[in-house]
Parts: C-alpha cells; sequence; structure tokens
C-alpha cells in the first residue's frame, strides 16, 4: 500500500522528522510518501494559517489520487482541510489529532494535549469539542513556545513539554498525554520516559490506522456529506479546479 502523509506547513525540516517518525512504525511494506505542499505559511499556529494550509492539502490530495495513494494522513495537530480533503477523494483520510484522541480515549480514562503558543489552544479546544472528546480531555496546556522554537532550540522545548506534561499529570489528572504538533515528534521517547504515562506523538497512530483501513477496504462515504464538489465555476486555484471541478 502506499500512504501519503501530508505536513502543511512548508517547514521540510519538520516534514523529515515526521517521515522518520512514520517509518519507524510503519510496516515493512508500507510505502510512504511524505510531503508539504508547493504553497503555505512556514508554521500553524492561528486560524488564518489554517485557512492557508487547507488549500495545499487538499492539493496534495488530488496529487495523490494521480499517484495511486491508497490513504492520507494530515500531519499537524489542527487537522486543517481535513474534511475538504475527505470530499476531493474517496480513499480514507485521517488527521493526527483525531487518531491520536481516538486511541487516547481506548488506553486512558483521561488525557491531556500540550500545545504550543497560547492562542493555538483554542484551536485545539474546537476539535475536542468536534469530535466528541470534551469529557476525557483534562486541559490543553500551552508551551509559550511558536512551533518553529522547537526546532530552533530543542532543548528548551523538552524541557517546556514536560514541565507542562508533569503540570497536567499531577494537576489536572491527566492520564495519558497527547502532543499538540506534529513537530513534538522528536519528543516523544524522552517523554515517554520522564513521565510515566502514555505519550501520544499522533503520527504514529495515523500510520497505523491508516493502514488497518487500507487492509480493510474502508473508504471515505461518498453517499452525501463527502461527496465529491458540485461542478461550479472556479476562478483561480487552478490545480484544485482541475482535480475537481472540471
Amino acid at each position: 500500500m502506499k500512504i501519503k502523509i501530508i505536513n502543511p506547513n512548508t517547514t521540510l525540516e519538520m516534514t523529515e522528522s515526521i517521515r522518520k517518525m512514520a517509518e519507524s512504525v510503519c510496516d515493512s511494506d508500507t510505502e510512504l510518501l511524505v510531503v508539504s505542499p508547493e504553497t503555505g505559511p512556514a508554521s500553524i499556529e492561528g486560524y488564518v494559517d489554517e485557512y492557508m494550509a487547507a488549500l495545499g492539502v487538499v492539493d496534495e490530495v488530488i496529487k495523490g489520487d494521480k499517484e495511486n495513494c491508497d490513504a492520507y494522513i494530515i500531519a499537524c495537530f489542527g487537522d486543517p482541510g481535513l474534511q475538504a480533503a475527505r470530499e476531493a477523494t474517496d480513499k480514507p483520510v485521517l488527521g493526527i489529532a483525531e487518531s491520536a484522541m481516538s486511541v487516547a480515549k481506548v488506553i486512558a480514562p483521561y488525557f491531556s494535549i500540550l500545545s504550543v503558543l497560547d492562542r493555538s489552544v483554542k484551536v485545539t479546544d474546537d476539535l475536542v469539542g468536534a469530535y466528541g472528546c470534551k469529557e476525557f480531555c483534562r486541559s490543553i496546556r500551552s508551551t509559550g513556545l511558536d512551533v518553529l522554537e522547537f526546532g530552533k532550540n530543542p532543548e528548551k522545548g523538552l524541557e517546556a513539554l514536560i514541565e507542562q506534561g508533569k503540570k497536567a499529570i499531577n494537576e489536572d489528572g491527566a492520564e495519558c498525554i497527547l502532543l499538540g504538533c506534529a513537530g513534538f515528534v522528536d519528543f516523544v521517547e524522552a517523554m515517554n520516559k520522564e513521565l510515566g504515562v502514555p505519550v501520544l506523538d499522533g503520527v504514529s497512530p495515523a500510520v497505523k490506522l491508516a493502514e488497518a483501513f487500507v487492509k480493510l477496504g474502508i473508504k471515505t462515504s461518498k453517499v452525501n456529506t463527502y461527496k465529491y464538489p458540485e461542478k461550479k465555476d472556479v476562478i483561480g486555484f487552478e490545480s484544485i479546479k482541475e482535480g475537481l471541478y472540471l
């Protein structure tokens, strides 16, 4: 099978970290295509970033169907463009936030999410509600660092994550920690050792779920909500228009 993993931002160093994590957990016969869109923000921390990134995600899904991909993963904890991507293909499309929360509910009664900037907390909280996880989520804690700072100073980033992780466990009652950014994949091993509770990065469960869906022959329902967009005139966005509207 071929799984396309889309890092919705354009920071290629992060794309490489995502690729390494995905390769460490995927089956030996799974082919991974790990990409960033040609256009979009360097990082995703707010609503404008998400909306700019969403079109790049849809574009990569359209390309992926031509590349004979069997499933897609959106590797950003905001799951930008997830619903639109499901309209663009009949293949399974998984977001790492939805995947992480789904798995966390199986292995622990309560979880907390560690995020980046304070402004990103509301974005994550919206997803927690949309995925029906309010009663399971004990807290969403901000590290106060932006996405790119974790790449520039990983020691500082890991320290901030461990500090907030301990507070989530000791003060909020979390029994599982979700890392609320795909750029945190490099910290999973150290945090699992330090915190003593399961720590999920999002990319790993999404890869295994994608593989399971493909093996089970499960595809996205095209009956109504996720059916392909209606044909209409569209100005601009040539590659997306060619893939969906012509």
